[in-house]
């Protein structure tokens, strides 16, 4: 899996289906938007309910439930998880990233356009508060 880069400041939901589902951002966006979906509704990183439709209709499988975050290694070989989560005004928020395991390693596939390194593995700086399981 190669990291895929928001081209948007609120893509994030956006990049990791693509990621998870092997196209690129503008056809994912395209596909999103036809959906009703788009990067600066709030509802798609405050809520699970856009990137779930997104990713069955790109025919990414993933668990019904959000599963609260213990370590990295409790992690399945692919997730969606939720970091940088807080509240504001009473609304939870947070950037969506895709954790990979395989070949022995493991990585986080970061969208945010603004890093140096897409693919991260600085695992004691990221937070993540829960993660959706992501099926082959």
């Amino acid at each position: 899996m190669k990291p895929i880069i928001q081209e948007e400041t609120t893509g994030c939901g956006i990049a990791a289906c693509a990621a998870l589902a092997g196209i690129g951002y503008q056809e994912c966006r395209q596909i999103a938007n036809r959906m009703g979906i788009f990067a600066d509704d709030k509802s798609l990183w405050s809520q699970t309910g856009y990137v779930r439709k997104l990713m069955s209709e790109l025919g990414v499988s993933a668990e019904q439930a959000e599963i609260p975050f213990t370590d990295w290694e409790a992690l399945p070989d692919k997730a969606l998880l939720a970091i940088k989560w807080r509240m504001e005004n009473g609304t939870p928020f947070w950037h969506w990233v895709v954790f990979v395991r395989q070949h022995n390693e493991s990585f986080v596939l970061d969208s945010k356009k603004a890093l140096k390194h897409n693919v991260r593995r600085d695992f004691g700086r990221m937070k993540p508060k829960w993660y959706i399981p992501v099926y082959p």
